[in-house]
């Protein structure tokens, strides 16, 4: 009795019927990738963008110190 209990259930599959269900898996695996993909190249696009509208800051402030500080030295 302890040794059916124990068993390892085994299951004879058609080596055809194998393939496809593995083929579709595949393609199931290829789409889930595709749109993990597709989502990190959309935050990578945000990220870019925020960090460039904080370079432009940071340029235009200092453009803009380096003006003031020119503009009151007198000539």
């Amino acid at each position: 009795m302890s040794d059916e209990s124990n068993a390892i259930p085994s299951v004879v599959v058609d080596q055809n019927d194998f393939n496809d269900v593995i083929k579709k898996l595949d393609l199931i695996d290829e789409k889930v990738e595709f749109v993990n993909s597709e989502i990190a190249q959309r935050i990578g696009k945000k990220v870019g963008r925020d960090i460039g509208i904080l370079y432009g800051a940071v340029i235009g402030i200092l453009m803009f110190l380096l003006y003031i500080s020119i503009s009151s030295i007198p000539f």
